[in-house]
């Protein structure tokens, strides 16, 4: 049992038959809340995605590939072949996003290995470094460390470390920057990772996608249909085309460039569909350690290395892409922690590979789920033939009660294993100082009294509603050296509320304080091209304001946000602190 719970790479297959050709370059496509059904190439006739579906047709795909129920987790699994629990990460906000600084990523080996590293998109394994991707083995990073964005077209985003504005839709946009990138270092290797943030909600798309879909009674529904939400089927469909069209542009440029017969590319999803749409009869979405929650696609392309068109039936999953990867490359870093996943690599360049049955894992909260090549153990201990019931409708457990009593066991002992992990990672202070520059966004702050969120998910949310004296937001910080900083503070604030004194204070009772005298209260951004009737994301802009300088000894503090000297009905909105070393 312990050998299926923590299997190692075997070391023992022999060099690539690329000879003195230089090391492979690395494409991957990740993308966001985008359903295994969600594409033509799996038999969805409501859509059209013909450059992925090129990766199956001229690589191999998996027929089983199982990532984890929602973002983060996922994101962790494949970045350090390791499950999620192990590295830090157990949800999606408030801090359980982030991967244990010591974790070796992929990025790590492969710019340990010579490799440019560079990703462009949704990161979301920690903002605050040593969390953030330019900490993680990226030279290059451009998009956003949240687990979600509340705008798509132009909004500010991270450019190593620097608050930058972005230049269109977003998914475009990181585009336009992976290609840069790749022409930048078409003479070396590189890793190039497009972790897209679509078609995850806010379903915000341009018309130049949305308008063939904008009056579409799709053909192919869940297998519930009176659960599905047309009209966020209709948006994730136009932004799953959207997506497709700039997988497009990254194969093209490969090809342009003479690259293409030299880079592996992969494209997978991170979870389920964030909606009830239709998904080969799946049962389950987003959030869920079902087939339907957990099911990704999965194409792997390297023309004259993996076989075209072939499908593999053995089950896989995400935790299994790092080993492959440095398998394929032939890269041998010294790991800190032992893997979880194994490498693929017989199953891609093999004709008649020696393979053993495993048991692969899904946790989300309380729920975990088995799957076997035959069998999948559901949360609730229900026992399903995937092979033959890939809808999950009819439990087998009495028929096959010892299987299903060995996975309960394996199911135990699991939980056991990730017990300890699980302990360490509760309630982890948010990190200062380990870089020049730190930013404490609302979402990783907690509201008292009045205060609330604009939204109701932290991710891209900011703080409102500030309407009395004993109002103050926290955030539990720890310093990495006695340092003193520079306090900054992004805000908004009417006419009729200026006046009212900000004042930020270290446990201790050091403090920065500064009156807010320039009124800033800008409108929210457009939302006329999100194309569902209800939406909970409101993002606007903010103004920089200067509280001083705070002395910060080292060590885990509590640093408050207080009001004082009411002259209107509200204090301030708050997007951000930020604390930048003194020279």
């Amino acid at each position: 049992m312990r050998r299926l719970l923590c299997l190692l790479i075997a070391g023992t297959i022999p060099l690539l038959s690329h000879g003195a050709e230089s090391p492979p370059n690395v494409v991957i496509f990740l993308s966001d809340d985008q359903a295994w059904g969600d594409l033509s190439v799996n038999g969805n006739t409501n859509l059209k995605t013909p450059h992925i579906d090129s990766l199956a047709r001229d690589g191999s795909s998996f027929e089983n590939f199982y990532v984890c129920a929602v973002c983060a987790p996922t994101r962790a699994e494949f970045l350090t072949g390791r499950y999620h629990y192990k590295t830090g990460v157990s949800g999606v906000s408030e801090g359980t996003e982030r991967i244990n600084p010591d974790e070796t990523t992929l990025a790590d080996a492969l710019k340990e290995a010579g490799y440019a590293t560079g990703a462009f998109g949704k990161w979301h394994n920690g903002t605050q470094a040593p969390y953030h991707p330019n900490d993680r083995g990226f030279d290059e990073y451009y998009g956003f460390t949240s687990g979600h964005w509340g705008h798509y077209f132009s909004p500010p985003l991270d450019h190593n470390r620097k608050t930058v504005r972005g230049n269109g839709y977003v998914v475009d946009d990181f585009t336009d920057k992976a290609i840069d990138f790749i022409r930048e270092n078409k003479d070396r290797p590189f890793f190039c990772y497009l972790p897209y943030n679509t078609p995850h909600s806010p379903m915000m798309i341009d018309d130049q996608f949305y308008d063939r879909f904008a009056n579409l009674d799709p053909e192919m529904k869940y297998r519930s249909p009176e659960k599905e939400d047309i009209m966020m089927t209709r948006a994730a469909l136009a932004m799953c085309e959207n997506i497709d069209w700039n997988v497009g542009r990254i194969l093209e440029t490969l090809e342009s460039l003479d690259l293409s017969r030299n880079t592996i590319v992969i494209y997978f999803s991170d979870n389920g569909p964030n909606s009830y749409r239709w998904n080969g009869g799946m049962k389950g979405k987003k959030g869920s350690v079902d087939e339907g929650g957990l099911r990704s696609p999965f194409m792997i392309r390297w023309p004259g290395e993996i076989e075209a068109g072939r499908t593999i039936s053995q089950i896989a999953g995400g935790i299994d892409i790092l080993p492959t990867l440095l398998d394929l490359t032939d890269t041998s870093p010294e790991l800190e922690n032992p893997l979880d996943g194994v490498s693929l690599k017989p199953l891609l360049l093999e004709t008649n590979p020696s393979w053993d049955d495993r048991i692969l894992f899904n946790a989300y909260r309380k729920k975990l789920s088995l799957r076997t090549q035959r069998f999948r153990l559901d949360g609730a201990g229900k026992l399903f033939d995937i092979e033959s019931d890939r809808g999950q409708e009819h439990d087998i457990s009495g028929q096959h009660s010892a299987v299903a009593n060995d996975l309960k066991l394996a199911a135990q002992a699991f939980k056991e294993e990730v017990a300890t992990f699980a302990e360490q990672n509760t309630e982890r202070p948010f990190t200062v100082g380990f870089a020049k520059h730190t930013t404490l966004p609302a979402r990783d702050g907690i509201p008292h009294g009045s205060i609330e969120r604009s939204s109701k998910a932290p991710n891209n949310s900011f703080f409102e509603n500030w309407t009395s004296e004993s109002g103050h937001i926290t955030w539990k910080v720890e310093v990495s050296d006695p340092a003193t900083f520079q306090i900054t503070l992004n805000y908004t604030c009417r006419e009729e509320d200026l006046g009212v004194k900000i004042r930020l204070e270290d446990t201790k009772g050091s403090s920065a304080e500064s009156t807010i005298t320039e009124a800033f209260d800008p409108p929210l951004y457009d939302k006329s091209k999100e194309r569902v009737e209800e939406s909970h994301y409101y993002v606007k802009d903010f103004k920089a304001v200067s509280l001083g300088e705070l002395t910060l000894p080292a060590g885990e503090n509590l640093l408050t946000l207080s009001a004082a000297d009411f002259t209107g009905n509200e204090a301030i909105d708050v997007h951000s602190i930020e604390l930048t070393l003194s020279e």
